[in-house]
């Protein structure tokens, strides 16, 4: 029998469309200096499952063994006192073949594990949920949560246009700018109609927005108040910002539609240079090289794609 480890562990499962994977892995690297293409992922960070557009569950191991006697003798220390509680044995469409469960095993070690906890079993509103992965020979159970995908309920806004982020990457992208928000700020300097924004703000990001176009500044507070966020989106140029932030992200003006020049580009580089410890560019066109006239290294970077319409994701410091 192994006993539980001091140190908490975690483990993660993923999934994320193809066009959306390199996007995928980005995050996991910002959140865990590390990726695993697996569709699990295992830290010793913690991180809530809500935050990512891609994270579909977390589990806070508490026992892991290579048996699952191991397992069913040590969740007999579990105390419950008057909670109830289920147990999920996690279902992964990605594994190798050794580690695949079929379905009615699984609910049999569901029932197996659930005879050794002392408490009342309650499938349908637990106090309690109980996580189980096998994975590379080995089992892990422990606290289990399921992300809400609450980027799911903010696809819908009042005021939207066609070239705007989509929900997943402009919550990823926050998440890229500042993977742990505490005591961080962070600008938009680009904000649009606010698709980051609402996003940031959703996760207890502490963001402003600004944006020289005065109608989509109007349409970024009407997207806010519609979702019960606030904070400051002045309109104005990204010339005019005196303060200074731990992260920006920097949605470059797209040729396809706007008029904006190369030189117009360099310039809110350099700004955001200014500004900020770390940007995060997004850009429909190559600007590596203003990126370095601006003084910035990219440490990492992928591409997603949205139809046939390719984003460069650079992450600058």
């Amino acid at each position: 029998m192994e006993t539980r480890n001091d140190v908490p562990l975690y483990l993660y499962t993923y999934g994320s469309r193809l066009e959306e994977t390199e996007l995928c892995y980005l995050e996991m690297r910002s959140f865990f200096d590390k990726q695993s293409d697996s569709g699990l992922l295992m830290s010793e960070i913690a991180v809530h499952p809500d935050r990512s557009p891609f994270m579909r569950e977390r589990i806070e191991v508490l026992y892991q063994g290579e048996q699952l006697a191991d397992i069913l003798e040590q969740v007999k220390q579990i105390e419950l006192r008057d909670e109830t509680f289920k147990v999920i044995f996690v279902k992964m469409s990605d594994l190798s073949p050794e580690d695949k469960i079929d379905f009615d095993q699984m609910r049999l070690v569901e029932r197996e594990i659930g005879i050794y906890i002392e408490g009342e079993a309650d499938m349908r509103n637990p106090d309690r949920i109980f996580g189980l992965v096998y994975w590379g020979g080995r089992y892990y159970f422990g606290h289990y949560i399921k992300s809400k995908a609450v980027w799911l309920t903010q696809i819908q806004k009042p005021r939207s246009y066609s070239i705007a982020l989509s929900t997943r990457v402009a919550r990823a992208a926050a998440n890229i700018a500042v993977p742990f928000p505490s005591g961080k700020t962070a600008i938009d300097p680009c904000c649009g109609i606010g698709t980051v924004l609402v996003e940031a703000l959703s996760m207890g990001i502490d963001i402003v927005g600004r944006d020289i176009n005065h109608f989509v500044v109007q349409g970024t507070r009407e997207n806010l108040a519609h979702f019960g966020l606030e904070t400051s989106v002045i309109c104005g140029d990204i010339a005019d910002v005196t303060d200074h932030y731990d992260a920006a992200i920097l949605d470059m003006p797209y040729n396809h539609f706007s008029t904006t020049t190369p030189e117009k580009q360099h310039e809110l580089l350099i700004h955001a240079r200014r500004i900020a410890n770390k940007v995060i560019v997004i850009t429909a066109e190559t600007v590596d090289a203003f990126i370095a006239e601006a003084g910035f290294t990219i440490v990492d970077r992928c591409t997603t794609r949205k139809g046939s319409f390719v984003r460069q994701i650079l992450v600058c410091v």
